[in-house]
């Protein structure tokens, strides 16, 4: 007889077929620009008009100049102002550039403020006259528009008085003929792979379990080349010894997973990077619980392997000339008479032996035994692991940065440029032999928590299942993983943080 909860859960699967953002459609244009309807254009301080913007303001009879003189349009980064009464157009909106050449980061942004003054309507938007040395403007721009109109409404109830958001296409004039290309080809994959990160950060965790993650991520990969997954189930992680994994999810009816994604896009036998994710579908805190405010939160436990699925589709689906692996440890952290409790001691697939102190100190533990599995399977290059690990780390970076804690500082800061690029900045918190210090445990090799700061000994011990000698970086996303307010390129809500920053890592490993 099948159980009241499997039944349940069967129900609500049933019930909840994924249903995916689907970003605007982009129509790339050399021609000139058709005088109807909305559009968006670009202006710097000096008020002078691209000419394509040239355009509107003779189709307007010069309304369009007037305007902006009589507002007296500073043309401030980001800044818009929506002109009506532009006839023969609907909307006429101008969005400042400010006054300095722009890098794709900012142009990327600019496509974000565009969505947010457009209303789900079809609009066109002029990428031409923007002070750059960027190629292929409208691609960015189209980028940054896609990543700010993300949506989830999966749960919502739609009716005439809340209508469903509609399919609309976004018309980019550009006599750039890189931006199609660059688009279709390239940074459409990458607002793919953001997508899937953010469905999955959002999910609540009664549809969204180890197994089931499982299951969304494969489907995400189903027909990509060059890619091979493979699945640990629990026998599978007994049998390798990765007590510290089973022991997150023994305490749950469902059974932690270790999923794994090979995407083989550079030469045969060249060592990949590998990059390795935190995945808690949902963190209780477990016997150690936590408190109720905010534990809603801990759906989205799971943004680092979120992360991870979404960098190495981004990179596969473009066919970036790179290998690399996606470590991906999932688990539910649950209280139950299984769970494990304070002062039990694990021991890992390495052989070393964790005491628990805080049951509610548990991704450390998951990337314990799936740091150690990537070296020993992979032999990498290079080893990225991203977690929402600690409050410690939001405390300190707010929403603004992410950390990123090495053993190289020199790595750091090559991190810090990179996030400069990639649009997700982080800052480097500190990685001391004391940290070290002060996990070592009475009975067993180290404790999985204990002293200050909370971020770097979180670090320690994730460090202490890394080779020395191998370039490592750990990135800790415990502020930036959800929003609270927007960024022109991050609605409210889940950020899909990690994968445009592990996205420009991995094109950075072929400058």
């Amino acid at each position: 007889m099948i159980s009241r909860h499997l039944f349940k859960t069967a129900l609500i699967a049933a019930l909840t077929t994924p249903v995916a953002f689907a970003a605007p459609d982009f129509e790339f244009s050399d021609r000139d620009l058709t005088t109807s309807g909305d559009v968006i254009l670009f202006v710097g301080p000096d008020g002078t008009l691209s000419p394509q913007a040239a355009q509107v303001d003779a189709a307007t009879d010069g309304r369009l100049s007037a305007a902006l003189e009589s507002e007296a349009f500073e043309g401030l980064f980001g800044l818009p102002l929506s002109l009506r009464a532009m006839a023969p157009f609907s909307t006429v909106t101008v969005i400042g550039t400010g006054d300095e050449p722009l890098s794709a980061r900012q142009i990327t942004d600019l496509g974000g403020y565009a969505a947010i003054v457009n209303d789900q309507d079809a609009v066109a938007v002029l990428a031409d006259g923007l002070l750059t040395e960027v190629e292929g403007v409208g691609a960015y721009l189209a980028k940054g528009y896609a990543l700010s109109s993300y949506t989830f409404t999966k749960y919502k109830t739609f009716d005439e008085e809340n209508p469903a958001p509609i399919d609309y296409t976004v018309s980019v004039y550009s006599s750039d003929p890189a931006a199609e290309s660059k688009f279709d080809s390239d940074l459409a994959y990458l607002v793919e792979g953001v997508t899937l990160a953010r469905d999955l950060g959002t999910e609540p965790g009664n549809t969204l379990w180890p197994a089931e993650f499982v299951d969304r991520v494969r489907s995400a990969y189903r027909g990509v080349d060059n890619v091979r997954i493979r699945v640990l189930d629990a026998d599978d992680i007994r049998r390798r010894g990765m007590g510290a994994l089973m022991g997150v999810g023994q305490g749950s009816i469902h059974d932690p997973r270790l999923m794994v994604v090979e995407y083989t896009g550079g030469d045969r036998g060249d060592a990949p990077i590998a990059l390795v994710g935190k995945g808690i579908t949902f963190d209780t805190g477990g016997i150690s619980l936590k408190q109720n405010n905010g534990m809603w939160l801990m759906k989205s436990d799971l943004s680092g392997a979120a992360a991870v699925a979404g960098t190495v589709l981004a990179a596969a689906k473009r066919g970036e000339d790179v290998n690399v692996v996606g470590v991906m440890p999932i688990a539910e952290n649950m209280p139950s008479q299984d769970a494990i409790r304070p002062g039990d001691v694990l021991t890992t697939m390495s052989g070393k032996t964790i005491e628990i102190m805080s049951t509610d100190a548990e991704g450390r533990l998951l990337l314990a035994d799936a740091v150690y599995y990537a070296q020993q399977e992979y032999e990498p290059k290079m080893l990225v692991n991203i977690a929402t690990l600690t409050g410690s780390a939001a405390r300190a970076m707010g929403d603004d940065y992410g950390a990123v804690i090495t053993r190289d500082i020199e790595l750091s800061l090559d991190m810090m440029e990179i996030g400069k690029v990639a649009g997700e900045d982080v800052w480097p918190l500190p990685l001391h032999p004391s940290h070290f210090e002060q996990i070592a445990s009475l009975i067993a090799d180290i404790k999985n928590t204990g002293g200050q700061p909370g971020a770097s000994i979180g670090a320690a011990v994730v460090g202490t299942f890394v080779d020395e000698t191998l370039p490592w970086v750990h990135l800790d996303i415990a502020g930036v993983d959800w929003r609270e307010t927007e960024t022109p390129t991050s609605p409210i809500g889940h950020a899909g943080w990690g994968v445009r920053f592990m996205d420009q890592l991995l094109r950075s490993d072929q400058d």
